[in-house]
Order: structure tokens, then C-alpha cells, then sequence
């Protein structure tokens, strides 16, 4: 049996959807009561509980075999994930599969990267197996630029020149199904990014090409978008961790990217042009 955190979420949904479809049992530790149906629906258990409380992680974790740990960035998110990574081993748990990022290495400074580093190397002191996945860039975060891109032809950003290889989260919740259903993916770091590396002036091309109509990027000084970002993000180490980030994409960006994703799933993963295409409906009057 295996164990999903984060399960409602982007990533974690898209785990369970491809576990689903490939008949894969797993157990689900949500928060809320009223997303239980959807889990059932694609067969899953649901246990209701938080990460933060160990009674619960432990009854969750009972008969598990694989854990997967996938937890929205807080300034507490090391902690719950020390936690989980204490139950798992407590229970007999024999390999914890742990969503991290590209930025998160031993050099990192930036917050949230600096957790996931922090994490990874908790969890492989643990003594357990364990498979690191790093996702890029995503791009369901366009999907918060529709309105302006509809009202506007605009979306609005502070990455500067910085380049990217974005990727959709559904595609990452295949390489995690995928390493979940079955073995030979211990002790590795899986590093899944795009198909290729863009601008955000390219996405701009990418959205005008689609759209049939011009669509513009407009780099937004940093203080001002943190400053509209604060009407949404209120958890102050949230909205400098964000801004971090993005800083660290406006000053240079993660220019690489990877064939992992073709190399585990045997097809390329979703172009940016795929995606606007399937969102047409978000981006258009």
C-alpha cells in the first residue's frame, strides 16, 4: 500500500489520477472532510488529519510500504516532514518518494529550496530508500495570468530575462506514479523539467502563437509585485520565500533541462504550446 501527502493538491491529484489508472492502491492523508469523494472516486482510502499531528500520521501510516511527501510550502514544512520520515521508519515504511525542487542543493540559500535540501538530507539519513523528484518551473502558475491575458493581453511577472524549463504538473504526477507502482528507483534524484528552456518574453510568443492574437509579457519590478502578491500570500515567510524565488529566476534562471521525464515515461512531456492550447477557454474573451 502506498501513502500520498499532498493528494488534493496539483501534483498529489495528478499522482492519484495516474495511480487510479493504473490500478495502483494507495492511502490518502487529507485535510478536509469535503475532498474525500473525489479521493474514493479514484479508489483511494482516506484518512482526515493533518501532518502536524503524529497520532494521525501514525494510524495513516500503518501497513504503508511506500510513502510519498508532498507538502505545501510553510514555515513549519520541515518539521511536519522530519515527522512523517519519523513514522515512516517507526512503521516499518520501506521507501519514502519526496517531491523537492531543482534549486534545492547543498549550496542553496534561498528558503524554500533550502527546506527541500534540508529534507532530502534528513530522509536519506534515515536509513530508508528514498527517490528525490525535483520538478522545474510549472506552468499551471499561468493560470493565475488568464484574467489579464483575457482583459489585458498581458500577463504580469518580476523573472526579467531569466529562462526556465517549465513543466506540467501532470507530467510530474506520471513520474511519480510511476516510480511509486514499481521498483528500481532507489537512491536516485530525478531532476524533471520541459521540453525546452524559455524566457518569459518566449512564453509571451508561445501564448500570441496559440491565441492567434499578441499576448505580452510585462516585467514588473520586483517591490511592486511583491506588493500585489501580499493581497493573496498573508503568511509573511511565504510571500519573502516566493519573492526569493523569483528573484533567483529574474537573476539568472535555471538554465537546463533534462530528458528524464522522456527517459522514465517514454514520450516527450506536455510543450507549453500543448498546455495554452488546452487551457484555450481560460485565455480567451
Amino acid at each position: 500500500m502506498i501513502l500520498l501527502t499532498g493528494a488534493t493538491g496539483k501534483t498529489g491529484s495528478a499522482t492519484a489520477i495516474e495511480l487510479s489508472n493504473l490500478k495502483v492502491p494507495f492511502r490518502a492523508l487529507i485535510r478536509s472532510e469535503e475532498k474525500r469523494d473525489e479521493i474514493e472516486a479514484l479508489g483511494g482510502e482516506v484518512i482526515i488529519g493533518s501532518a502536524e499531528n503524529r497520532e494521525t500520521i501514525d494510524q495513516a501510516m500503518m501497513g504503508i510500504e511506500k510513502l510519498l511527501i508532498i507538502l505545501p510550502n510553510c514555515e513549519n514544512q520541515l518539521e511536519m516532514e522530519m515527522q512523517l520520515v519519523d513514522s515512516a521508519k517507526a512503521e516499518g515504511v520501506k521507501q519514502i518518494v519526496y517531491m523537492s525542487s531543482v534549486e534545492a542543493d547543498e549550496e542553496c540559500t534561498s528558503p524554500i529550496p533550502k527546506l527541500h535540501w534540508d529534507t532530502e538530507v534528513y530522509i536519506k539519513d534515515s536509513g530508508l530508500q528514498w527517490t528525490m523528484i525535483k520538478p522545474n518551473f510549472y506552468m499551471q502558475n499561468f493560470i493565475g495570468s488568464a484574467k489579464t491575458i483575457v482583459e489585458q493581453n498581458k500577463f504580469f511577472l518580476p523573472m526579467s530575462e531569466g529562462k526556465t524549463g517549465m513543466i506540467d504538473t501532470r507530467d510530474v504526477g506520471k513520474v511519480i506514479a510511476k516510480v511509486l507502482s514499481e521498483e528500481g528507483h532507489e537512491g536516485q534524484s530525478y531532476q524533471i523539467t520541459g521540453p525546452e528552456i524559455l524566457s518569459f518574453y518566449n512564453v509571451a510568443e508561445k501564448f500570441s502563437s496559440v491565441l492567434k492574437r499578441e499576448v505580452l509579457y510585462v516585467d514588473m519590478p520586483m517591490d511592486a509585485y511583491k506588493n500585489i502578491l501580499s493581497q493573496f500570500l498573508t503568511n509573511q515567510w511565504h510571500l519573502d520565500s516566493v519573492i526569493d524565488l523569483f528573484a533567483g529566476i529574474a537573476e539568472g534562471g535555471i538554465e537546463y533541462n533534462t530528458d528524464t521525464f522522456e527517459e522514465l515515461i517514454g514520450t516527450p512531456p506536455r510543450s507549453l504550446e500543448d498546455f495554452i492550447e488546452e487551457h484555450r477557454n481560460l485565455y480567451t474573451a
